[in-house]
């Protein structure tokens, strides 16, 4: 049994760790480059975990080992695949920046209602009868995003 390359497996797990570090970020070209590199660090663990390289997998050519070529086929699609990935997210990012000036993800306005209800312990879902309430408008004010002000901003600009 060949053990596999310490080297290749450490630069593996580098490239998944930052790539997965950068997916957590707000900002879409953060998550463009996070997004390759765990696609590399994949595409370079399988590659390590098909083996050894060897002759051609040409059967009866020769009778030393052959290469697996499962693993490069795989490889091969994913980078197709992350290529097309890659252009999607890099399209988003250019309309977010040519719509608000920056390129970071806001939060939606729902999601911080429902974290708002969540941290005091309440239901999403209040009674239509219940009074004292505040209304989704005025949540909405009181969880407005402080980037939708910069982008309106520029936008006057």
């Amino acid at each position: 049994m060949i053990a596999p390359n310490l080297t290749l497996l450490v630069a593996v797990a580098v490239l998944v760790a930052a790539g997965v570090y950068l997916l957590l970020e707000r900002s879409l070209s953060r998550v463009v480059i996070g997004a390759v590199l765990v696609s590399n660090g994949v595409n370079l663990l399988i590659l390590v975990a098909g083996g050894a390289a060897g002759r051609p997998p040409i059967v009866g050519q020769s009778d030393e080992p052959m290469s697996d070529p499962l693993p490069q086929a795989m490889v091969l699609t994913a980078i197709v695949i992350t290529l097309g990935l890659t252009a999607f997210l890099l399209a988003m990012a250019y309309r977010t920046w040519q719509l608000e000036g920056h390129d970071e993800v806001q939060d939606d306005v729902e999601d911080r209602r429902i974290a708002l209800l969540a941290a005091r312990d309440r239901r999403a879902m209040a009674d239509a009868d219940a009074e004292g309430e505040a209304t989704l408008d005025e949540e909405a004010e009181l969880a407005h995003d402080e980037t939708a002000a910069g982008g309106l901003a520029r936008r006057a600009d």
